[in-house]
């Protein structure tokens, strides 16, 4: 439930923040004729992330599957890892510059754009968060996932909104890396996964079965658990060190 929570919560502040910077520039620029086509986009990026989740739970219980899902997932959570800490600063005027291109387009050709714009953007996130979703339904009842899922878009929706009220009062540089250190933790959890379903299924050139066994308690068992405790606390040690007294001057008068 805490993996699904704070993934969701990630991806549902990305997507979220998307399109809240799109409307203000779109409404901005004078072209509040094209939101539509924003609306439109982010519904239908949602229905395909939705579609995704569920085609891709259907294999979430065949061992290679698990594991081939678990590696997929790992590769993608790294990935949005290093975009967002390159991109965080940068975001606003980085929507701004391809949205400008989409929506300079003449006559209907900028409601596509803007259209497929929002699409690719936010069915990006969806994508990523449909092969973890599909990962953790392998690793626990579908059941216990719902409500880490809806705390984490419910979270995400509150910091959304206090930044764009807000402004500079809510430190998403700070939310960015204490997420991330989470994220890469979660991913080398997957990548383990993924290595303990591979023996299962038979496919690794060593001795499945022995490496199997061995990797028991760490996939799935008491080690696995403390693991599970370590993602929670490394995250939360690092936002105790930034939020020390002096730290923010500190890290000012090194900028």
């Amino acid at each position: 439930m805490g993996q699904m929570m704070v993934v969701t919560m990630r991806e549902g502040i990305e997507a979220f923040l998307i399109v809240a910077i799109a409307a203000a520039y779109l409404r901005k620029t004078g072209r509040d004729g094209l939101l539509s086509a924003l609306w439109w986009g982010a519904g239908a990026a949602l229905l395909l992330s939705i579609v995704l989740g569920a085609f891709l739970a259907e294999y979430a219980v065949i061992p290679l599957y698990e594991g081939v899902l678990a590696l997929v997932a790992a590769a993608l959570v790294i990935s949005m890892v290093a975009y967002m800490l390159r991109s965080a600063r940068h975001l606003r005027r980085e929507i701004g510059e391809r949205l400008e291109s989409a929506a300079a387009r003449p006559g209907a050709g900028a409601w596509l754009g803007v259209f497929l714009f929002v699409l690719l953007m936010i069915t990006r996130e969806g994508m990523e968060l449909a092969f973890v979703a599909a990962s953790l339904a392998g690793q626990a009842e579908t059941a216990h996932l719902l409500p880490g899922a809806a705390a984490g878009v419910l979270l995400a929706a509150a910091l959304a909104g206090a930044w764009i009220r807000y402004g500079h009062r809510v430190d998403l540089a700070l939310f960015f890396q204490v997420t991330s250190i989470f994220l890469v933790l979660f991913a080398l959890q997957l990548l383990f996964y993924a290595f303990h379903e591979f023996t299962e299924a038979n496919v690794l050139p060593i001795d499945n079965a022995y490496w199997h066994l061995a990797t028991e308690e760490w996939a799935e068992g008491t080690y696995a658990q403390i693991f599970s405790v370590v993602l929670v606390a490394a995250p939360l040690a690092w936002l105790l060190f930034k939020a020390r007294p002096g730290a923010a001057s500190a890290a000012r008068r090194g900028s």
